[in-house]
């Protein structure tokens, strides 16, 4: 059956805007557009139009041609039919569309003519004449065709190119028409930016954007030509941007200047519409921005309570959905290992326990065995039963002879008859020569029946024992390498006095020590090597010595028997001008209505006149007192000095002021036998060590301030803490005390550090350190930390015990001094030597 192609021609003339650039598709607004409706056949147009371009005129009249409109040509005038044609033709193979490229070139090389207009139509429709009066008929058509084309051409003034061109176009077939796109696309590009996004009335910001510089801001791109990039890569250009005078300009001259918009990614100007206008006036309203939407319609139930015989959705269900969740497993295995563990428990079994609660239980009291074993409720806490005593020689079978009661033990068994509970036993003894002879207790019964009373009705109490650690007993201390520096062994020892040496000291910048001992001489001598200065003989045993702590004086206080001896050193011993201030000092006495004392006072003191054999041998001043002096102790700035005298009462305690040369004495009763007084470093208080009692005295008030009980037996010294807050009181009964003043009146803590009797301590003046030395062979190094804030107490921790010298009789060590910078320790022996501890 021959091909033949049916189908319905309708034409549509449209009126389209004409666009003034060279290279877009529909150049012709007033051609006629027309859709042809294909038949069945007509899906393979492409194969029917390159059979008839093979076959010959005498075939051409097999062909059966329905036309319903008087122009035949007018299918080529219209671009659709080009555009349709191209789209079938682009399925065709490399081979053919060089074949077609080929074919197209040599059309455009042939003269144009309207028979070989005819034929090109004819071949490119797919319909031919029949017989040559169609052909002339056709002819005659395409003339007045021509004409009218003509007519249009002179009325739109185009120029001649373009007819050519248009012409051209008419009578390409459909595979030349892809081959002059293809060449078209490689030659001359259009421009990204010159597209309108908007020209096909989708606004949609997600289809479509030309503009793929991202969510950025647009003034990142004010320096550049470009705006953005498209979705090959390449940049979009800006489009012409205009300034205050050409937008002036725009507004007075463009009505829809109003509501022209400038879209920022792109740079085009968009024209809102009326909808868009009623749109933003909706929101503006704070209302819906749609117009046709109800808020107020019917609500529809898409799903009802009422079964339907059919799902309502009618999707298949998810495999998930017949598979068991893994959650609700996990889920319930935690629950099921809970009922396991019995941390949860059923309901009936709550309701059993509830009932349970509410039963009265009882429990054997004397019960070894654990609660639940029998179904037995079991007592808080068991008391376990008292054991009977064990049975004695007596009761055995064959006691021994001893054991057995003779006459008169018999006589008072048979006396104590009605009384028997004061008999010694509650058995008679007896003997049996085997265990076979050995009758039947008779009082078995009775005994076993008021062990059963002794269980039930006598009282039972529980003893506590405490379990406590030994180690958890002591306290926690640091280590000594954590509170370094501290002396740890004798590094010097200084020889030359032929007694022993009671007193030690520094001089206030450590350079040198001053000595007193039994041997009548008090010596000065260089701490660094230890070589002796000066000997000043005094003729008498030295009890105490100490240098004056002001750095403005070079004195030396001495205990000599009664007097009381101020000793300049010299010039070659320290600082030659402070020795000649001294002396400066000293040498005119003070007026006399400023020397008066009291007859109290002046009947226990005398100031004494310094001859000059005294003055040459240093002695600056002397005082005379009633009694012996055991004790001395300089003020802190060194004005005052503190005599303690041994068996004075109430003028056990003399205050001496040297610039003045006067002496009072502060107390006025005995308090007991005055051991020692100091001065605080700071405040004007005074401590007095009575025996066993320290008394704090304010000397301003004049009265007492506080009064520490020791615990000692026999105070021997006392030492104050440089910040003044702290106590240390040695004693002879081998106790060291150490009283937090801030904190109570009683000792913060006893240390018992030493194997005798404790005869001197000592602070450090920089260190946390202090030192005690007694008539054992150790002097003992402690860590003494006193802390800036109240509530924290202060921490005492012992060091190291350093070797002593040699015992000489009952005494080892007599005095302990430390180094005013430096952690040394000095210590005056018994044996006639003075060591040095670093």
């Amino acid at each position: 059956m021959p091909p033949y192609k049916a189908g319905l021609k309708r034409k549509v003339i449209s009126d389209k805007k004409s666009d003034s650039d060279i290279e877009e598709k529909d150049s012709n607004s007033d051609n006629e557009v027309e859709d042809l409706l294909q038949g069945d056949l007509d899906k393979e147009s492409d194969a029917t139009d390159s059979e008839h371009e093979q076959e010959d005129a005498g075939s051409d009249g097999e062909r059966d041609e329905v036309l319903f409109d008087d122009s035949a040509d007018s299918l080529l005038e219209e671009d659709q039919q080009s555009e349709e044609s191209l789209e079938e033709s682009s399925d065709l193979s490399d081979s053919e569309d060089n074949d077609s490229g080929d074919s197209a070139d040599d059309d455009e090389s042939q003269p144009e003519s309207d028979e070989e207009e005819s034929a090109d139509s004819g071949a490119e429709t797919g319909t031919a004449p029949s017989a040559s009066g169609s052909s002339d008929e056709s002819n005659k058509k395409n003339q007045v065709l021509k004409k009218d084309n003509e007519k249009s051409n002179i009325k739109q003034a185009p120029t001649k190119k373009k007819a050519v061109k248009q012409r051209q176009k008419k009578k390409m077939s459909s595979i030349d028409v892809l081959a002059n796109k293809i060449q078209e696309a490689k030659v001359s590009t259009e421009p990204v930016q010159q597209k309108d996004e908007y020209e096909s009335g989708d606004t949609s910001d997600e289809e479509d954007r030309v503009n793929t510089a991202g969510e950025v801001p647009m003034w990142w791109y004010n320096e550049y030509p470009h705006i953005g990039y498209d979705l090959d890569g390449r940049r979009l250009i800006k489009p012409p941007q205009r300034d205050h005078i050409d937008e002036f300009l725009k507004k007075c001259e463009d009505p829809e200047f109003w509501r022209t918009v400038r879209d920022p990614s792109t740079g085009q100007d968009i024209v809102l519409s009326k909808e868009d206008l009623q749109m933003l006036e909706r929101l503006r309203q704070s209302r819906v921005p749609s117009a046709t939407h109800d808020e107020y319609e019917p609500w529809v139930e898409w799903f009802s309570r009422e079964v339907l015989a059919t799902p309502l959705r009618a999707f298949p269900e998810h495999k998930r959905s017949f598979l068991p969740s893994r959650s609700e497993q996990k889920q319930i295995s935690r629950i099921v290992h809970a009922l396991k563990m019995g941390w949860t428990k059923t309901r009936k079994q709550i309701a059993d326990e509830r009932k349970k609660k509410k039963e009265r239980q009882f429990y054997n009291l004397w019960g070894a065995g654990e609660a639940g074993e029998a179904g037995e409720a079991r007592a808080p806490r068991s008391l376990p039963a008292p054991r009977r005593a064990l049975p004695t020689h007596a009761e055995s079978y064959n006691p021994p002879p001893e054991y057995l009661l003779d006459r008169r033990e018999m006589k008072e068994w048979d006396k104590l008859s009605e009384t028997p509970w004061k008999r010694k036993y509650t058995f008679l003894p007896t003997r049996h020569a085997s265990l076979r002879d050995v009758p039947a207790y008779p009082r078995y019964v009775r005994e076993r029946f008021l062990r059963c009373l002794d269980l039930y009705l006598a009282p039972r109490a529980i003893k506590m024992r405490l379990t406590i650690n030994a180690e958890d007993l002591v306290p926690k201390l640091p280590s000594p390498r954590d509170l370094q520096p501290f002396p740890t062994s004798e590094v010097l020892r200084i020889t030359g006095h032929e007694a022993l040496v009671r007193s030690v000291d520094f001089d206030p910048s450590g350079q040198y020590i001053v000595s007193g001992s039994d041997d009548g001489t008090v010596k000065v001598w260089e701490t660094s090597s230890g070589r002796c200065l000066r000997t000043v003989r005094l003729g008498a045993g030295v009890a105490r010595v100490a240098w004056t702590p002001a750095l403005g004086l070079s004195l030396v206080a001495v205990a000599l028997g009664r007097r009381l001896l101020l000793l300049n050193p010299g010039a070659d011993i320290g600082a030659h001008r402070v020795a000649a201030d001294t002396d400066a000092l000293l040498a005119e006495p003070p007026p006399a209505h400023d020397v008066l004392m009291d007859e109290r006072t002046s009947s226990c003191v005398q100031w004494e006149v310094v001859d000059a054999e005294q003055w040459a041998r240093g002695v600056r001043v002397a005082v005379a007192h009633f009694k012996p002096v055991t004790h001395v102790a300089w003020h802190a700035r060194g004005d005052y000095v503190a005599v303690t005298l041994a068996e004075g009462a109430a003028r056990a305690v003399v205050v001496h002021q040297l610039s003045r040369r006067r002496s009072q004495l502060p107390f006025r009763r005995a308090k007991g036998l005055v051991q020692c007084a100091v001065f605080h470093p700071h405040r004007p208080l005074i401590f007095v060590a009575t025996q066993r009692v320290v008394r704090v005295y304010d000397l301003v008030k004049q009265e007492l301030v506080r009064k520490l009980q020791t615990g000692a037996q026999w105070i021997s010294a006392i030492a104050v803490h440089p910040a003044g807050d702290n106590l240390l009181v040695a004693s002879y009964d081998r106790k060291l005390v150490w009283f937090d003043l801030e904190l109570s009146a009683r000792p913060y803590q006893t240390l018992r550090l030493h194997g005798g009797a404790v005869r001197s301590v000592a602070f450090h003046r920089r260190y946390p350190l202090f030192a005690s030395a007694g008539d054992d062979r150790y002097l003992v190094v402690a860590h003494g930390m006193v802390y800036n804030d109240l509530l924290q107490n202060p921490l005492l921790v012992p060091l190291k015990q350093l070797p002593g010298p040699e015992r000489c009789g009952e005494l080892c060590v007599l005095d302990v001094r430390w180094h005013p910078a430096q952690p040394w320790l000095l210590a005056a022996a018994a044996d006639n030597t003075i060591r040095l501890y670093a």
